[in-house]
């Protein structure tokens, strides 16, 4: 859903841009959708008094007041379920997991309720919800803090789910899952909440596209989340080596924008996706099975994943060997059949 114009916060023109952290994106989308509809209210565990552990919410509670954003018990169950009664009852609750895996404990909620309430009663109740989750690693965090969990949201009908690269998508995509009537999964990569860049508040967004983060004609790289610097980071480097790389920030999880991604594989002939889960029924392996389908008679070569490996997330210390890195994407773009190379 794009989110109209009018129900953007701008206090003036010349006040719509400004350079701010994804974090800060995100506590300035949320401040601007309590602040424009009086039915959304954010809560979880430590988001009033303390901001969130990422400080996501700082600052909320004192401006907005505890009825608007407060803390809940140590229960993500509860929570949801909670989130789920707000709901249907004409609220907008926007609710913060503190990590992914701390999530699971709502995951029947989510399953059972969350994802299955509107297709229950044929669209005659629907579901306005957002679920905030800090997902991926990057952050020298122990087990249970760094996991990837997206596939099992993005294998449940009846879930949109996102997830930003930059601030301005941060904050773009958090305020149109707000104003969405369904429910959205918002995952956020942790490692990118203080990465900086230009946000400008009047931007809308529209759930379930892709965006083309840089042009290339050689190969295409499909990435998202925390995944996205990485390819960019890729391209310029094989630029020095003479390749021009597209980079596909894929952003919509579900549903997922095959004309974006199959448009811009097939102007290059040859793909890699990138991501942080473990590549076994995964994600990657969606995208990359979708990408088969539609080009393959395009294809130059086969579809690389460059992806985490099968196991439990790595300890801290060796979390570097886990992700994948500039090294191990350009080895896959290697193996894509150049010419040049025989």
């Amino acid at each position: 859903m794009t989110i109209a114009q009018d129900d953007m916060r701008t206090e003036s023109a010349v006040d719509t841009k400004t350079t701010m952290t994804m974090a800060a994106a995100l506590n300035r989308a949320l401040a601007d959708a309590i602040e424009s509809d009086p039915d959304v209210v954010v809560f979880g565990e430590d988001v009033g008094a303390l901001g969130g552990v990422f400080r996501i919410t700082d600052g909320l509670t004192a401006r907005f007041g505890e009825e608007r954003c407060f803390d809940t018990p140590l229960a993500e169950s509860g929570i949801v379920g909670t989130a789920v009664g707000m709901a249907m009852n004409g609220l907008r609750p926007v609710v913060e997991m503190q990590f992914d895996a701390f999530a699971l404990p709502a995951f029947e909620q989510v399953v059972s309720h969350v994802a299955k309430l509107g297709n229950r009663t044929r669209g005659g109740m629907r579901m306005p919800l957002v679920i905030r989750i800090p997902f991926g690693g990057g952050i020298g965090g122990v087990e249970h803090h760094c996991d990837s969990s997206e596939a099992y949201y993005a294998h449940t009908p009846g879930l949109t789910v996102v997830s930003p690269s930059t601030p301005q998508d941060a904050y773009s995509l958090l305020r149109a899952a707000i104003a969405s009537p369904d429910p959205v999964i918002f995952l956020e990569p942790k490692k990118l909440y203080w990465a900086k860049g230009e946000v400008d508040t009047s931007i809308t967004a529209e759930l379930g596209t892709a965006r083309i983060a840089r042009e290339g004609t050689d190969v295409t790289l499909l990435a998202y989340g925390a995944s996205v610097p990485l390819a960019l980071e890729v391209a310029e480097v094989a630029a020095a080596e003479g390749r021009s790389v597209q980079v596909v920030d894929v952003r919509s999880l579900s549903p997922f924008d095959d004309a974006t991604v199959t448009a811009a594989v097939k102007s290059t002939g040859r793909a890699v996706v990138i991501a942080e889960a473990p590549g076994y029924v995964s994600v990657a392996s969606e995208i990359q099975a979708r990408v088969f389908e539609r080009c393959f008679e395009y294809l130059a070569a086969p579809v690389r994943r460059v992806t985490g490996f099968d196991t439990p997330y790595a300890p801290p210390k060796l979390e570097h060997w886990y992700l994948p890195d500039v090294d191990r994407v350009l080895d896959a773009i290697d193996t894509l059949h150049w010419e040049d190379d025989v």
